[in-house]
């Protein structure tokens, strides 16, 4: 229970944080944080979440990557559902209080597309499923090699959080054009609930592709550094 808590409430701090920057900050009027504001508060909730909980849970706060790291061998099989269930849960409570929170600006007016994910019209760049797919795919796969290889006992202790705040902040600056970045389907799910566009009906790309990117980044890592025995 412990663990599921602890990926409850790291899930809930992603989506509250990253996309909170998105709604609340990214274009606020002068003052606007952009893209690259965006991309690093999305990196600072991984990095500070992976700080505060992953010595309970291992700080996953992501279907795709709890699914990857089962693949890499380093996550049971049976805790993997659970860790599902609450990270969607997680993520959809911070979006149902965002939700809450912005219809209380002056002159609310909707919240439109609620930084959702998604391609074709729903793209900021208006990019097709197929270019959607495929970066999601290859970002996920290389997000699950720096998680791998930064979390490796091999690897210098206590900096693994950093590296992936700084991946995954990487991540959205590549990608947010294309898809509103994505590579983590609880992240996709909680604001595509509450979004006033056809983002429900694109959600499938956004479960399916970083699920496929985090399964060959898992395969990939183990190839280039096998386990010592």
């Amino acid at each position: 229970m412990k663990k599921l808590l602890a990926e409850f409430l790291g899930t809930f701090w992603l989506v509250f944080g990253g996309c909170g920057s998105a709604i609340f900050a990214a274009a606020y009027p002068e003052l606007g944080i952009g893209f690259a504001g965006v991309a690093l508060a999305f990196g600072l909730t991984v990095l500070t979440g992976a700080y505060a909980f992953g010595h309970i849970s291992g700080g996953h706060f992501n279907p795709a990557v709890s699914i990857g790291l089962f693949v890499g061998g380093r996550f049971n099989l049976k805790e993997l559902i659970p860790y599902i269930v609450v990270q969607v849960l997680g993520g959809s409570l911070a979006a149902a209080l965002l939700f809450i929170i912005v219809q209380g600006q002056d002159g609310f007016a909707g919240v439109a597309g609620f930084a959702s994910n998604g391609f074709g019209e729903l793209s900021p760049g208006h990019y097709s499923l197929f270019s959607a797919l495929l970066i999601e795919i290859i970002l996920t796969a290389f997000f699950l090699i720096v998680i791998m290889g930064s979390t490796d006992r091999r690897a210098p202790a206590g900096f693994a959080p950093i590296a992936i705040g700084l991946a995954l902040t990487l991540i959205h600056l590549i990608s947010i054009p294309v898809t509103n970045t994505s590579v983590n389907p609880a992240r996709s799910t909680a604001v595509a609930l509450f979004a006033e566009t056809a983002a429900m009906g694109q959600l499938w790309l956004f479960w399916v592709a970083p699920i496929i990117g985090a399964i060959i980044g898992a395969l990939i890592y183990r190839i280039i550094a096998p386990s010592e025995k």
